[in-house]
């Protein structure tokens, strides 16, 4: 058994451990309620955007857009797919990162050449990962995309929509797939790819079916080409800051588990600790009264 000074050390110890893991909980949960506000005030925009793109398409269903286009001319195995993963800036998030990374391993796998796939990651702990994974690869990460997931903010969204926009504009990407972590529960998450670009018609369809209503053609000034040219970006836009907020929340939720479950590990051990310190302190003492006992005996015996 350990000596009652070890054990005062260990439970000190564990008590500043127990400290950090309470206030990151609160900043987590702090940061969580910060974010949830922060996307509930946009949505209206943005849902006020997709049903103008829809209405659009509705009265204009043969409009031909950039952003629409299949490109079906390339063949797959040639087609040069771009990635936006979202992972988190540091650890002590449980699975969060762990759960991530396999998902976009998994969708890596998928492609027929690995050599036309190209990733943009957010996340110190995704970036770190994916160019120590490929180092002979060259460019498989963008070396100069080196946004945070911290805080996310529509000017960032803004920023990386604009990038991977004019990469598929120049032909540099033929898609673009968004890979992050989705919210279905405050307990439950779970690792999602969404596809980006090229925009699909059933991306805002609203019927049943997944067909839009035909209604008689409108007349757009200066024309529904271009309204959709200025209308598409600030949706695409939206869809990043959206899966940004959504990643963020998952990660502050999970953060906030794990440290709830090291706080009461923490507290289990401290119990535990108090316990054998008590039954040092009390084999301590019986051994001095033993020692006392003894003494007074033998000097009674002399």
């Amino acid at each position: 058994m350990a000596n009652m000074r070890e054990i005062r050390e260990r439970i000190a110890s564990i008590q500043q451990i127990l400290k950090i893991t309470n206030a990151m909980y609160l900043m987590s949960s702090s940061k969580l309620k910060k974010a949830r506000k922060a996307l509930e005030a946009t949505d209206p925009y943005f849902y006020k955007l997709q049903e103008t793109v829809i209405s659009i398409l509705e009265h204009t269903p043969h409009t031909r857009q950039q952003y629409f286009d299949r490109r079906e001319e390339i063949p797959e195995d040639k087609r040069k797919k771009g990635y936006i993963v979202i992972t988190a800036d540091k650890g002590l998030c449980g699975s969060y990162n762990h759960n991530i990374l396999k998902h976009t391993e998994a969708e890596l796998a998928k492609a027929p050449d690995i050599d036309n796939c190209y990733l943009f990651v957010m996340g110190q702990v995704g970036r770190m990962y994916f160019q120590k994974r490929n180092r002979n690869k060259e460019n498989f990460v963008d070396a100069e995309f080196v946004y945070t997931t911290q805080n996310p903010t529509l000017y960032r969204a803004r920023d990386i929509a604009e990038l991977v926009l004019e990469k598929f504009e120049k032909g540099d990407l033929d898609e673009v797939y968004l890979i992050y972590t989705d919210m279905i529960t405050s307990s439950q998450f779970e690792c999602t790819t969404v596809q980006l670009l090229p925009f699909e018609r059933r991306h805002f369809s609203v019927a049943p079916d997944g067909s839009l209503k035909k209604l008689p053609k409108a007349s757009f000034s200066p024309s529904p080409e271009e309204v959709m040219s200025y209308l598409i970006p600030q949706f695409a836009k939206g869809v990043i800051y959206g899966a940004m907020v959504e990643a963020f929340c998952c990660e502050q939720q999970a953060r906030m588990t794990a440290m709830d479950a090291a706080t009461t590990s923490a507290k289990d051990m401290i119990k535990e600790l108090s316990l054998l310190y008590n039954r040092a302190r009390q084999a301590a003492i019986t051994q001095e009264i033993t020692e006392v006992v003894g003494g007074a005996n033998s000097l009674e015996e002399n």
